[in-house]
């Protein structure tokens, strides 16, 4: 039944989004629809790349006969050594491949400036034309992997964190959002079904974030700092704790209370934990191995860590994209993306920041065969911005290539990868600045009461 369904939808890859998906999302909007299958697009991508960077893999297409160049020489006719498996295995073909990624979306997101409605010819391609977009996809990645190495990688690293710089406060608003509705949706159930369950459950979660956030923080004092060194790690842990305790006092402020009734703890420990995280990330990136165990050597009470003044050779120069903070970075980006496809949110603030507007879903519309289809919500105007959809996926191909490749930065001189202090103030900083704008949140209603917060 699955094949058959895939069968189905591939016989409409060249038309509208209803089409694509008629019989996953039968119900479904079309604007949701279209925005699932760019982020399919872009969940493919990192699929990809995740198998490029995967250990052993230059190994085993080395043993391809006459496939590298310097690999095993069998005279194969127009085939002889002709690929540099350095180039498509490894973190230079993750950031090729995210290369690829980036520049298709930016060119969507060019393309699709100011479209009003469904109306606008360009609407048509955005909602249709599946099948020639994969391929356009595809010739952009086959020809970044003709880029030369020179200073591609260098300038491809700043760009990567630049982006994911923006893409984080990006995740942190969609957090916010999605605790705002969380919080909505069971305290009216609590109320309308006159269920005190629904409160428990609340203060059960918000028990329970608090609880990991100060554990992150005790673990974070014992792993990663040191009695007479590391005082940018005890710095960071110290002033994310306050400003952690500062935006949960101001939560449940009487004030801040009457003008966000919405507004709580709940909220305000799904902060605190995902600041927590963003602060481990940042110290994971610290070149000074004292101040930055490896997981294995924690978990094995080893010290297989090098100093500061080793070598790089001797230090940990090959990227583990396994790495756990990695992998939680994973896990956060494609929830932050599958909800930032099918999310309708009822929050003013966060659509006018997201570029989104308040949507009720469709119906569906039933054709002549008595099948169900997806209803084009989109005709009197937009639900959400198209150009902003796309910078928002091609920040996200950014943050998957600097999550991939543990936001380690590549050495021009060794041709290897390793940590580094840009990438440690890059996500420090946007901690601080994703603290702020939730702060902001909190107190905008009551600074400026005239305004519309709702």
């Amino acid at each position: 039944m699955a094949l058959c369904s895939l069968a189905s939808c591939a016989s409409c890859l060249c038309g509208s989004a209803p089409c694509l998906l008629c019989g996953c999302c039968p119900s479904s909007n079309n604007s949701t629809i279209t925005r699932l299958v760019y982020s399919l697009f872009l969940l493919l991508g990192t699929m990809v790349s995740v198998i490029m960077i995967l250990p052993g893999m230059e190994t085993h297409l080395r043993k391809i006969p006459g496939f590298c160049q310097g690999g095993a020489s069998i005279p194969i006719p127009g085939l002889e050594n002709q690929v540099d498996c350095d180039v498509i295995v490894g973190y230079k073909s993750v950031y090729r491949m995210c290369f690829s990624m980036t520049c298709f979306f930016f060119l969507f997101c060019a393309i699709m400036i100011r479209v009003r409605s469904s109306k606008d010819p360009r609407a048509a391609l955005q909602n249709g034309f599946w099948f020639f977009k994969f391929l356009i996809l595809i010739g952009i990645t086959v020809g970044a992997f003709f880029i030369p190495d020179g200073t591609f990688n260098t300038v491809w690293f700043y760009f990567g964190a630049a982006g994911s710089f923006i893409f984080i406060l990006i995740q942190l608003i969609l957090l916010i959002d999605f605790a705002h509705s969380w919080n909505k949706i069971w305290v009216d159930n609590a109320e309308d079904g006159n269920n005190k369950g629904w409160y428990a459950a609340l203060l059960f979660f918000t028990v329970l974030n608090y609880a990991l956030a100060i554990t992150a923080v005790v673990l974070f004092y014992v792993y990663y700092t040191q009695p007479h060194d590391c005082t940018e790690h005890k710095v960071f842990i110290s002033l994310n704790l306050i400003f952690c305790i500062i935006i949960s006092v101001v939560s449940i402020l009487p004030k801040v209370q009457e003008a966000q009734p919405h507004s709580g703890l709940l909220q305000a420990s799904i902060i605190s934990l995902y600041t927590m995280y963003v602060t481990w990330s940042a110290m994971t990136n610290n070149p000074n191995r004292q101040c930055n165990p490896s997981l294995l050597s924690l978990m094995s009470n080893s010290s297989s860590t090098v100093a500061p003044g080793d070598s790089p050779d001797d230090s940990s120069e090959h990227v583990q994209w396994w790495d756990a903070q990695g992998i939680v970075g994973l896990i956060i980006f494609i929830f932050c993306t599958l909800y930032a496809s099918i999310r309708s949110s009822s929050n003013k603030q966060v659509n006018r920041l997201m570029q989104t507007e308040e949507t009720e879903a469709g119906e569906g519309v039933v054709g002549k065969d008595g099948v169900l289809r997806a209803v084009d919500n989109e005709e009197d105007g937009v639900t959400y911005s198209y150009s902003f959809f796309h910078f928002h996926l091609s920040l996200a191909a950014l943050y998957i290539m600097m999550t991939l490749t543990n936001w380690f930065q590549p050495d021009t001189s060794t041709q290897a990868m390793k940590d580094s202090m840009p990438a440690v103030w890059v996500k420090i900083s946007c901690s601080w600045l994703g603290l702020g704008l939730y702060l902001w949140t909190l107190v905008a209603p009551v600074v400026l009461p005239d305004r519309d917060f709702s």
